[in-house]
């Protein structure tokens, strides 16, 4: 069965194919659709995923959330679920995986791929919209020079240690 185009780019994003990256196309693909929004061009489309599996590169890729951009959110909660919503509105879906373990093909992956990309949306995910409060909209900061290493940091990222100023890493390692 020949693959669509944007599965086929977010693969070559990804560096493969395999079942996390038919979760994040699969969960990206409903999003779009239930939102009936479009891959994001700035920031007015959001995505907030609870996992840093393979998924999340097909969602960066499909949906054009980026941490870059600042539309793209990481909670680290080890779920494969993933919120995207709208600005200005906060009008969101949630799309939760619920893969059933007793389905004969997971395990297999070949199988689990096939079963991802073509069953029921309602068969694999818990889908919920919503309206959600939406986080800050990206802000340009100022960067400062780290007293201790001299790297640029961002201004709000900094740490006021001894009348220094200093990067996280450079104020954790002088508090040992």
């Amino acid at each position: 069965m020949p693959r669509a185009h944007d599965l086929e780019e977010a693969i070559r994003f990804h560096g493969h194919m395999c079942p996390g990256l038919a979760i994040g196309y699969r969960a990206a693909k409903i999003a779009l659709e239930r939102l009936e929004a479009k891959r994001s061009e700035d920031e007015e489309l959001i995505a907030i995923v609870e996992t840093d599996s393979c998924a999340v590169d097909a969602i960066q890729w499909l949906t054009g959330c980026t941490f870059g951009k600042g539309n793209f959110f990481f909670r680290d909660y080890g779920k494969h679920a993933f919120t995207f919503a709208l600005r200005p509105s906060g009008r969101a879906v949630r799309v939760a995986l619920r893969l059933s373990e007793s389905e004969e093909q997971v395990g297999h992956p070949a199988n689990e791929m096939e079963l991802i990309l073509n069953a029921p949306a309602e068969a694999l995910f818990d889908i919920r919209e919503m309206t959600i409060d939406l986080p800050p909209a990206a802000q340009i900061r100022d960067s400062l020079a780290c007293d201790a290493c001299g790297e640029q940091v961002m201004v709000g990222r900094t740490v006021s240690r001894r009348g220094r100023t200093l990067c996280i890493p450079c104020s954790q390692e002088q508090a040992r």
